[in-house]
């Protein structure tokens, strides 16, 4: 599954209209956003700490059209404590 970056700024665009500053916002937001879930996974005690994690993480990349990050929380919610989807989540993240 290859990486949109602008799928991103298209989902924000339609939602906002071309107001740059505001799509910069947003997409800051977002990112901000998807590290504190991450961190959050990293920080989990247990089984269901981790899968609410990873499902909150899944749902604001759904709703941002972030699609690779999306399948990637999904992996996480099926693997509890997977540090190597943890590294993937990150790289995603940083690739945003």
């Amino acid at each position: 599954m290859a990486y949109d970056p602008g799928a991103i700024d298209a989902t924000l665009a339609a939602a906002v209209g071309d107001d740059a500053s505001l799509i910069a916002e947003l997409r800051i937001a977002f990112v901000d956003g998807a590290e504190r879930a991450i961190e959050a996974l990293e920080t989990a005690t247990d089984t269901d700490g981790w899968t609410s994690s990873a499902t909150r993480l899944k749902g604001l990349a759904a709703s941002f059209g972030a699609v690779r990050l999306m399948a990637l929380a999904g992996q996480a919610a099926e693997h509890p404590g997977d540090a190597d989807v943890v590294a993937k989540l990150r790289r995603a993240v940083a690739r945003l």
